[in-house]
């Protein structure tokens, strides 16, 4: 790893819950990391090649309309939603948490941040411990994959 992917990793649903629980303005970007990422902040529109100015990441935020759900429900569902992109982008593609400024929307209205702080990586058993709770609810969900015709 590089200096900036040496970064502290989250091992549990429950401690990635309890981050977002203290801290607000937080995303989840699912790269090769910060060493890969940070020398140009920009993502690529993978439809068109266009340069996006800022980094594609998911905010972690809860919105008013959570209204005093579970948390840990609302995190597991953000993690959930994406991730398929290491199958579809390669092994090494990992999810992280970082700080940032929204500078604009991706084309799938993902938020677009810019001055990146990276603050940790999420191991791959905290993705199994969303998997499982997503699993839990009463409703089938599934990922954000899109498939080709």
């Amino acid at each position: 790893m590089s200096a900036s992917d040496d970064l502290p990793v989250v091992d549990t649903l429950a401690e990635l819950t309890g981050l977002v629980e203290r801290h607000q303005g937080l995303y989840v970007r699912w790269s090769r990391g910060p060493g890969a990422d940070l020398a140009d902040v920009s993502s690529t529109d993978d439809l068109t090649g266009a340069p996006m100015p800022g980094l594609s990441a998911n905010p972690l935020d809860l919105e008013e309309w959570w209204q005093g759900r579970p948390v840990q429900v609302w995190v597991a569902r953000r993690l959930y939603d994406y991730s398929h992109l290491p199958h579809e982008k390669g092994a090494d593609v990992r999810p992280w948490v970082l700080k940032g400024r929204e500078t604009g929307r991706g084309p799938d209205n993902e938020p677009l941040v810019a001055d990146v702080r990276p603050l940790c990586w999420i191991d791959a058993r905290t993705i199994d411990e969303a998997r499982a709770e997503v699993d839990r609810q009463e409703n089938a969900w599934g990922p954000l994959r899109r498939t080709g015709s």
